[in-house]
């Protein structure tokens, strides 16, 4: 079994321990990665914090980037020295799955939460030989060594940078995906986005690429409205203010035409459903835990459509190069959203992502 360095929760709260952790080889459907880098999401800190599962001891991490350095005989999509990026499990069997919405697979909770493979397995063990839980969101890319299934492995062009990649597989994903897959702007329309963390960013330089002529950003830091408008965003409000949707309306005559909500509270919910036109559209992408209820004027909702989204409802497969592709021109400058970290580092990453001192921090191994 090959040996790795990992971040491993040893205990609800962290912290995280660098730790050799050992890796089974790949079975006939699973892909080998060397992790180059990954990202930091705030779902990894739920996860540390038991929140959602899995429980310790695991191996988390869910925005991986690296190259393939073995396959399992079944394997055809990709091949060794390949460069990919690492995406959520889906069944690929279930109808919304074969309706090319696999990030709404019907298994989904059970296939990337579980820490296990779906026969209850684990690729990833201590280094004394106990079992880690793993295959966090289809990877656990906290390893600088990944047992994945193919169907989470998404090969990228040769040019692309691989230590910038890794939160193209969730973050940024969620969020470029909500615009280009859910709501679908015209060019010249109007979009609101609640939220300039990793998520909302990808919202506003999606929203850039697709044309929008007003692309309002709310954030309670001034230095996140700022890097929005440095992105595409045209104007900024404290999300702090009373009379918010009232100032959005009039900035825009008369509201939007779509919302992303990219936090997830009851009243970021309300707001981004308040701010819409008539025949506007919201997809709520954040969210800040279960069991929250959401307050609505009923009267808001005649001719306007909620959406809950997961990973941008995307074919990553699909969306992912799209991305890679528009990274390259200009037109999608995820570097700009990025702090970069060494795997050793990985709690004060934590500690700067929680604090709001960095959008997105990315570890690298």
């Amino acid at each position: 079994m090959p040996t790795s360095r990992a971040a491993v929760l040893r205990a609800k709260g962290g912290p995280f321990a660098i730790e050799d952790v050992r890796i089974e080889e790949p079975r006939p459907t699973e892909v080998l990665v060397r992790v180059v880098a990954t990202g930091l999401c705030h779902t990894d800190l739920l996860a540390r914090d038991q929140v959602m599962p899995p429980g310790p001891p695991a191996v988390l991490g869910h925005e991986g980037s690296g190259v393939v350095e073995a396959v399992g005989a079944g394997v055809r999509s990709v091949a060794v020295g390949d460069p990919v990026v690492l995406a959520p499990a889906s069944c690929g069997r279930c109808v919304n799955c074969l309706g090319a919405h696999p990030m709404q697979c019907r298994t989904f909770l059970g296939l990337n939460l579980r820490g296990r493979r779906p026969d209850g397995s684990t690729a990833y063990r201590g280094a004394d030989g106990t079992e880690l839980g793993g295959h966090f969101f289809g990877q656990s890319s906290f390893s600088g060594l990944v047992v994945a299934d193919e169907r989470c492995v998404v090969r990228v062009r040769p040019d692309a940078p691989l230590e910038l990649l890794g939160p193209l597989g969730c973050g940024l994903q969620t969020g470029a995906g909500a615009v280009f897959n859910v709501l679908k702007p015209r060019p010249a329309g109007s979009i609101a986005v609640f939220g300039a963390g990793a998520v909302g960013l990808a919202a506003v330089m999606a929203a850039a690429v697709a044309g929008c002529r007003d692309i309002v950003v709310v954030d309670l830091h001034p230095g996140r409205l700022a890097l929005a408008a440095e992105l595409g965003a045209t104007a900024g409000f404290d999300a702090a203010d009373d009379d918010l949707v009232k100032q959005i309306t009039e900035a825009t005559g008369g509201g939007v035409d779509h919302a992303v909500d990219a936090v997830g509270l009851p009243q970021t919910v309300r707001n981004a459903v308040d701010v819409l036109h008539v025949g506007g559209s919201a997809a709520v992408v954040g969210s800040a835990g279960t069991g929250r209820e959401v307050s609505l004027d009923i009267s808001r909702l005649f001719g306007r459509t909620v959406t809950g989204v997961v990973e941008g409802d995307s074919v990553p497969g699909i969306l992912i190069p799209q991305l890679v592709d528009l990274f390259l021109a200009g037109r999608f400058p995820l570097d700009k959203l990025i702090t970069r970290y060494g795997l050793a580092q990985v709690n004060e990453a934590a500690a700067d992502a929680a604090a709001g001192r960095v959008v997105k921090p990315v570890l690298t191994h």
